[in-house]
Parts: C-alpha cells; sequence; structure tokens
C-alpha cells in the first residue's frame, strides 16, 4: 500500500490561503492594544454577539452540559452556555493580551496558590503540571512565575501555519520552552533536566493511546500520555489550573502532587486523572473549554452523542 503523502500547506502570511489567520492575528493585536479592563469589557460583549451567531459551537456546549450536568434544570445550563460564551470572548482578548499585551499585562491581578506543591514536587526531581481547557489559559500562562521552570506541551495546528506560528513564539516568549505533544523524546528530556511539563489531555485525540475512561459518568477518548510520561521519567503529578474571579482576579492554583501515580493501570491513572480534572471544573464550569467535542468517540461505535 503507497504512503499517503503528507500534504503541506503555505507558510507566508499574505498567500492567500492565510489571509484568514493573518486577519485574526491583527485582529487580537488591535484588541491588546487596548487598556486592558476595555479590552476585557469588549471581549465579554463579542462573547454574547457570538452565542447568538455560533449556532454549531452553541448546540455543541449545550450538549455537553446537558450530558455532564443532567442535575441542572434547562434554564441553569443554558445560563451557565451563555456565561461560557462571555467566558470565550474573554479568551479571544486574553490570548491577545498574553501575546501581545505589552508592560499593562503585568498589572493584572494574579494571585498564586499552593506554589510550595510544585516546588516540593521538583525537590524530588522532575514534574508534571497536570492542567485542563480552561478559557484564562493562555493569559495566565504568561504570568506564571518567572522563577519557575516551565515548559507546556501544545498540539501544533499544522493546517493553520500562521496561526501556529504566532502562537508558538508567543509561549516560548512566556515560559521556558513549548514543545509539540508528538515529540516524546524532546518532552522526556525536558522532564529529565528538571523541567516542569504543563500537560492538558482533556481533550479528544483519537482512539490510538487512548481508554475509555469515565468523565462526568460519561465514557470519554482519554490519552494515557500522561501515565506514560510520569512513569518513564520519574516524574510528581501536581494538579495545576487557572481561573478568573468574580472581582477579576486570575488565580493560579498548584495543588498537592496525586500520591502513587502512575499505578501500572493505565485505565484506573486516565480515571484519576479526568476526575481531578472534573472536580475542578465543578468549581468553575462556566470557564471550561465546552464547545470540544468531549465526546465524540465512544467504545461502541454505534453511539453518537452528538446527533
Amino acid at each position: 500500500m503507497a504512503k499517503r503523502k503528507r500534504k503541506h500547506f503555505p507558510t507566508h502570511p499574505m498567500r492567500p490561503y492565510n489571509w484568514g489567520q493573518s486577519a485574526t492575528i491583527a485582529a487580537i493585536w488591535l484588541l491588546a492594544r487596548l487598556p486592558w479592563r476595555l479590552g476585557l469589557r469588549l471581549g465579554s460583549a463579542l462573547g454574547r454577539l457570538a452565542y447568538h451567531l455560533a449556532r454549531e459551537r452553541r448546540e455543541i456546549a449545550r450538549r455537553n452540559l446537558e450530558l455532564c450536568f443532567p442535575e441542572k434544570h434547562a434554564h441553569e445550563r443554558e445560563a451557565l452556555v451563555q456565561a461560557n460564551f462571555r467566558a470565550m470572548g474573554r479568551a479571544v482578548v486574553e490570548t491577545g493580551l498574553a501575546w501581545f499585551g505589552g508592560p499593562q499585562v503585568e498589572r493584572i491581578p494574579v494571585e498564586v496558590r499552593g506554589e510550595e506543591h510544585l516546588h516540593a514536587a521538583l525537590a524530588h526531581g522532575p514534574a508534571i503540571m497536570l492542567s485542563g481547557h480552561f478559557l484564562c489559559v493562555e493569559l495566565v500562562g504568561r504570568r506564571l512565575p518567572g522563577h519557575l521552570p516551565i515548559v507546556v506541551m501544545y498540539k501544533p495546528m499544522s493546517k493553520k501555519p500562521v496561526l501556529d506560528r504566532a502562537m508558538l513564539n508567543a509561549r516560548r516568549r512566556n515560559v521556558a520552552d513549548a514543545i509539540s505533544k508528538d515529540d516524546t523524546r524532546a518532552l522526556l528530556r525536558t522532564l529529565r533536566k528538571g523541567f516542569a511539563l504543563w500537560y492538558a489531555g482533556d481533550q479528544d485525540y483519537g482512539r490510538k493511546h487512548s481508554v475509555f475512561a469515565p468523565f462526568f459518568g460519561i465514557p470519554a477518548a482519554t490519552v494515557t500520555a500522561l501515565s506514560r510520561l510520569a512513569r518513564m521519567s520519574k516524574a510528581r503529578v501536581v494538579p495545576a489550573f487557572f481561573f478568573r474571579q468574580d472581582d477579576g482576579r486570575y488565580v493560579i492554583e498548584f495543588q498537592p502532587a496525586l500520591e502513587g501515580f502512575p499505578s501500572g493501570d493505565e485505565m484506573a491513572d486516565a480515571t484519576r486523572m479526568n476526575r481531578v480534572l472534573e472536580d475542578t471544573i465543578r468549581r468553575y464550569p462556566e470557564q471550561y473549554l465546552w464547545i470540544h467535542r468531549r465526546f465524540k468517540r465512544q467504545e461502541d461505535r454505534s453511539i453518537r452523542l452528538y446527533e
């Protein structure tokens, strides 16, 4: 069977294929020029508008919340969807501030909680920061304490080379490095050098190297990379999450390292990882990325939860 050729996409920002990406970067650069409080208010307004215009994504968020919070009344879930879109609108501005915000970003109030848990883990060797796709991640990622040796793992956007380059350059300015999730050797080298690796495995990356572990009580294709990386590098796993408070402050929260992780049972480890994420999401459900089809793949291929 002939090997399938990898498709290459033009990388120059002025190529017609990339015009949309270039316009997007220009727009978030302009948003980052605004005073940050004004920008975030504008972001909330954009999110309210997107709630009415982005029908497909709105329906995905509704379905996810219906699946994950069946105990809530329909009107409560709808209020969560609306709040989630406002938070996504702010996230666009937060991303602009993280990438292009200049000195004003240092004036945004950020509180760090539990930093001692990461220091304790690093005192014994490498550490993996178990996190998830909370919407303020880009902005708070920029405000991570500068003295912490943190590297982020990311998923390259091969079909969007201009956005990918902007994201990668920004993240490498904000933390020690950014490494593709597919470059296992580089990830292990980084951990063995004593860095803390930011890891988020809360999206559906396909069936390969995944188990169907419960997430909010629903089987979800969950990658087992966290167990493998922790085992091979002997890293401790420290949950680390980012939130926005009602008063406008941002919080970086490190939790105690997981005891007995990895356990040697990938299903048990994936279930535990999902439970840590779930417990944290329940505290700030409006700030989580609900527009991703988290339950798209099921072990029983006949089950389609988004139809």
